[in-house]
Parts: C-alpha cells; sequence; structure tokens
C-alpha cells in the first residue's frame, strides 16, 4: 500500500526510506522481514545488539535486545534489531590479537552509524557489554545525533571465593614465582568466570558503564545491575520505553553529551576509581560530539574530586557488592550536594540530573565500601596526567597511594609486551627496575594493547611496590600498581620514549606531576637526532588503515580527527 508524503516529526528519518509510492520496493523488502502496513507508519527504532560467543561479556545481550525491542513495541514504535562485533580484552590479552581491541571501538561506532544511516532508524537503543562496546556505542550515538539511549549488559556474578578475571592473570604470576601450585591455579582457571556479564571489579567496562550513566545517556542505575538479573531485563525494556520519548521531546544525544555532562562522567569516574581507560575514551567521545575536553580537565577535576569507593582492581569490592547497595546513585546524590556534579544536566530520561537524583537514599549506614566525603581513600583523583621530557604530550598514571607518589629507578627496555613478560616470569626484571614497553601504542602496535598480562604477573609474584611500568599503550582496567600509560608521542612516532636505553635513570613524580628521564637534554637530543622510523608492521588490511589514521592517546586516539 503506497504511503502518503506528508512528513511526521517523529518519523524524520525513516520518512524518507518508506513514505510515498517511490519506495515501494523498500516497503517490499521490509514486508519480508516482518513489517505489516501499520508498521510505517511508527517510528522505526534500531536496537543496536552487540550479541557475541566470542565472550561471557555479551552471551546474553541478544535476550537483552529483544526484551529493549518489546519496549519500543509496546509504545507504539516499530523495532529492528541489528548486530555489531565484539571483541575479548580477556581473552586475546598478552597475545597479537589484543591489537584488535582498540580498533574494535572505531569499528562499532562505524558501523551502528552505518547501519542507522543506511535504514534510516529515527532512534536508537545501542547495548554494550565489553569495554570497547560502550563508547563505540556512544561514539555512534552522538555522530547520528538522533534520539538515542545507551543499555550497560551488565556486570559479571563474582566467581568462588569471590574471584574474577584479574583473579586468574594475577595466579599466573603467582604460579610463576611458586606461590600458586598446578592444581590451584586450575581451580582458579575453572572458577573465576561463572557466566554472562562484563568483568566484575572497576574495571574498564563497569568504569564506562558509570561513566555514561553520570554523562546522562543512559537510565539511572543502568550501570549498577548484574547481567544475569530481572533488574537488567526492566532496564532495557525502559530503555525501548525512554528512546521513543526522547523522539517525542526532540531530545538529542548531544543536548545531552555537554561539556558539563563531561565533567560530571570524569567526576564519577574517579570518585569510583576507575579504569584509566575512560581518559582514552572519555575524550574519544568528546571528539565525536564536539565538546573540547582536554587531558587537563582531568587534573582540573581530579584536584577537587576524591576517590571514595573501594573497589577492586586496588581495593576490596567487585561491582556486586557495590550493586547489592544500591549502585553508584547514591554516590551521584552524595557529590550533588556537595557541588561536585553539575544538576542542571539533561539525561535520557528528559529529566535533569538533579530530578534524577532527587529521591535517591543514601548506602546503608553499616555499609565500608563508598565512604564518606570527609574519609575519602584518596583526597582527589586516582587518575594522574603526568607531563616532563619523558612524555611532552602527557601520560595517563593509576596511583592509588598504596604504592607511594614517587619511584624512580633503572630502565629496563622492551619492544613488546610479550618480551617483558617473559622477563617478568623468568625474573630477570628485578627490584628498582622501570619495566619500558614501547611500540605499543596506537600506530607502534598498532592498536595501542593494554598491559594487563605484565601487571598482572607483577602483582602475582608480589614486586607491585618494588618495580614501576612505562608504556605508550595502556592499560586494563584490572591493572594496578605504579604504571604509566599513554606515553606520547609514542615510541613509533619519535617521541622521546623511542630513545631510552637499559639502565638509564627514570623518575615518575605523581605529586610534580612529571614523567622524567634522567639524563642531560643535550643527551636525549642526541639521541633522537640518530633516530629512525621503525618498520612498517601492518600494510594491508583494519590494522594498516588504523595506524595511518588514528589520532594519539592525548587526543583520544580517533580515527577520523582530520577527515
Amino acid at each position: 500500500m503506497a504511503q502518503d508524503d506528508k512528513k511526521d516529526s517523529k518519523r524524520k528519518f525513516s520518512s524518507i526510506i518508506v513514505d510515498g509510492m517511490k519506495q515501494a520496493p523498500s516497503r517490499a523488502m521490509l514486508h519480508a522481514v516482518g513489517f505489516s502496513d501499520a508498521d510505517f507508519k511508527k517510528p522505526q527504532i534500531g536496537i543496536a545488539s552487540t550479541w557475541s560467543m566470542v565472550t561471557p561479556c555479551n552471551m546474553h545481550i541478544n535476550r537483552l535486545a529483544e526484551e529493549a525491542a518489546a519496549g519500543v513495541d509496546g509504545v507504539g514504535g516499530k523495532s529492528i534489531i541489528f548486530n555489531t562485533i565484539t571483541v575479548s580484552d580477556g581473552i586475546s590479552m598478552g597475545t597479537p590479537g589484543m591489537r584488535y581491541s582498540l580498533v574494535s571501538r572505531e569499528v562499532i561506532a562505524d558501523s551502528i552509524e552505518t547501519v542507522t544511516g543506511a535504514q534510516g532508524f529515527d532512534g536508537v537503543v545501542a547495548i554494550g557489554g565489553c569495554d570497547k562496546n560502550m563508547p563505540g556505542c556512544m561514539m555512534a550515538l552522538a555522530r547520528l545525533n538522533r534520539p538515542g539511549v545507551f543499555v550497560y549488559g551488565g556486570t559479571i556474578k563474582p566467581g568462588a571465593q569471590r574471584r574474577d578475571i584479574v583473579s586468574v592473570f594475577e595466579a599466573v604470576g603467582g604460579y610463576a614465582s611458586g606461590k600458586v601450585s598446578d592444581a590451584e591455579l586450575s581451580e582458579v582457571e575453572h572458577t573465576a568466570i561463572p557466566g554472562p556479564g562484563s568483568c566484575g571489579g572497576m574495571y574498564t567496562a563497569n568504569t564506562m558503564a558509570s561513566a555514561i550513566e553520570a554523562l546522562g545517556m543512559s537510565l539511572p542505575n543502568s550501570s549498577a545491575q548484574e547481567a544475569v538479573s530481572n533488574a537488567k531485563k526492566i532496564d532495557c525494556q525502559r530503555a525501548g520505553e525512554a528512546v521513543m520519548l526522547l523522539i517525542e521531546n526532540d531530545i538529542k544525544p548531544r543536548d545531552i553529551m555537554t561539556r558539563e555532562a563531561f565533567e560530571n562522567a570524569i567526576t564519577v569516574v574517579i570518585a569510583l576509581g576507575g579504569s584509566t581507560n575512560a581518559v582514552l575514551h572519555l575524550l574519544a567521545m568528546a571528539h565525536t560530539a564536539e565538546v573540547k575536553l582536554e587531558l587537563n580537565d582531568f587534573t582540573r577535576i581530579g584536584a577537587r574530586v576524591p576517590v571514595l569507593a573501594d573497589v577492586k582492581p586496588s581495593g576490596k569490592y567487585l561491582m556486586s557488592e557495590l550493586i547489592a547497595i544500591g549502585g553508584i546513585q547514591p554516590l551521584m546524590k552524595t557529590l550533588l550536594e556537595a557541588g561536585l556534579l553539575h544538576g542542571d544536566c539533561m539525561t535520557v530520561t528528559g529529566k535533569t540530573m538533579a530530578e534524577n537524583l532527587a529521591g535517591v537514599k543514601p548506602y546503608p549506614a553499616d555499609q565500608d565500601i563508598v565512604r564518606a566525603l570527609d574519609h575519602p581513600i584518596k583526597k582527589d583523583s586516582h587518575l594522574v596526567v603526568l607531563y616532563g621530557n619523558l612524555a611532552p604530550a602527557g601520560s595517563v598514571a593509576k596511583i592509588s597511594g598504596k604504592e607511594g607518589l614517587r619511584f624512580s629507578g633503572s630502565a629496563r627496555v622492551f619492544e613488546s609486551e610479550e618480551a617483558s613478560l617473559t622477563a617478568i616470569l623468568d625474573g630477570t626484571v628485578v627490584k628498582g627496575d622501570v619495566i619500558v614497553i614501547r611500540h605499543e601504542g596506537p600506530v607502534g602496535g598498532p592498536g595501542m594493547r593494554e598491559m594487563l598480562s605484565p601487571t598482572g604477573a607483577i602483582m602475582g609474584k608480589g614486586m607491585g611496590k618494588d618495580v614501576a611500568l612505562i608504556t605508550d599503550g595502556r592499560f586494563s582496567g584490572g591493572s594496578h600498581g605504579f604504571v604509566v600509560g599513554h606515553v606520547t608521542p609514542e615510541a613509533a612516532v619519535g617521541g622521546p620514549i623511542a630513545i631510552i636505553q637499559t639502565g638509564d635513570a627514570i623518575t615518575i613524580d605523581a605529586e610534580k606531576r612529571e614523567l622524567r628521564l634522567d639524563i642531560s637534554q643535550a643527551e636525549i637530543d642526541a639521541r633522537l637526532a640518530k633516530w629512525t622510523p621503525p618498520a612498517i608492521k601492518e600494510t594491508r588490511g583494519v590494522l594498516a588503515k588504523y595506524a595511518r589514521l588514528v589520532s594519539s592517546a592525548s587526543e583520544g586516539a580517533v580515527t577520523d580527527k582530520d577527515v
């Protein structure tokens, strides 16, 4: 049946695809996938699902996508589920496959933008369950700027004896040092991951879910629900309903993703003791939303925001235990009442942040997971941006204070993550070493691998306070210790990290916010003058394209900066 040509503001994009006589072929194709004549008069909502059986983080998301679709259909929309990719950091960690992890963020953003733009969806519900899914989904929503809601797939339940994936990485280090037996390592391996959901501490997935909730782009409590729970099903249904309300009120992602909203996200990440990856991803998301955000904004906000949550990896508790006392909403209300959040920011509920938090109850009096503002774990941010002659364009450290605030040692240089891990496990790395892992940046990797295997091995061997690690790569949210990543410029483009020699003295000073190579500037200049670019590792395919396009880590490692 031909449709009339009357424009409908609720179907701003889908009407172009399905209205009028000339679009009969489009309607014919859609009849085959289940559209009725009545459906063509409804707003079309794409449900971007990151379902995959390659990782437990995403294995349940197909069911969540169906719940979100039911929410859309129940309030007069027409849902269309489609897929995008995911890769598993936990599985690929420490291997060449990890080079594809950060690349997948761009592929996810590109694919959601591509399908939504081609199909003319009027709104989007995007569901992510692993580290790069979340910023990838958010970058797509910001690019499209059509009414959209993000849904977090949810955290995993704890394994036996409160184990999680980081327990396994650290058990490997314990095994290498003789502290963990074959049988114990096998038991940890078999009990750490009990089922669906993202890694269980305040690692990158839970950090980014919390940041997106604080940004206003997911519904209240979406970040603080277990993957396998009735609460998560309801969250998905409500997200489907919410996107229809956003269409009704013409509220779009860039109305929500303002500079003040990004400041809210940074504040909550700091208070939770979240992952260094949040710096990289929030910079990328802000770039996509055309919001000016810089490394120094993390320093500025971090000077006044304390770390309050005693959560893994540097703390004691898992995300499930934070969920049990109320999630992050009571923490956000505390921050709001202290003047540390912008309460007037719009959210996907159609209400402001302050309105959403108005009825939130405080944490139980007897809990010790989230501390009071006057009794913080750390009085200022654990995310410390360091500059200096080793990082002229910046670097990012995760310093809880437990390992101290200053480390000086002797460089032990490795040209890859694999080489460093071998040296840690076989005892080559000793007390007082500053491990330098280079040519692992966005260009040099290519792909900027995470260094959970080396940091996990360091902690498992009991050397967390005895050695430091710096890299132009990045760290898993599960990494902890005296570690500095995102060193820019990276080695592959001639940054000073490229000319460090084993035995050089290096100082990491969190109080002065300095990463320093302790040799003369004349010697640095002489070494840089002799430096030659490394051979190109990849000449074809996605990694080669990524290396040619990607910006520095200090700019979010985006691939459309100068496009």
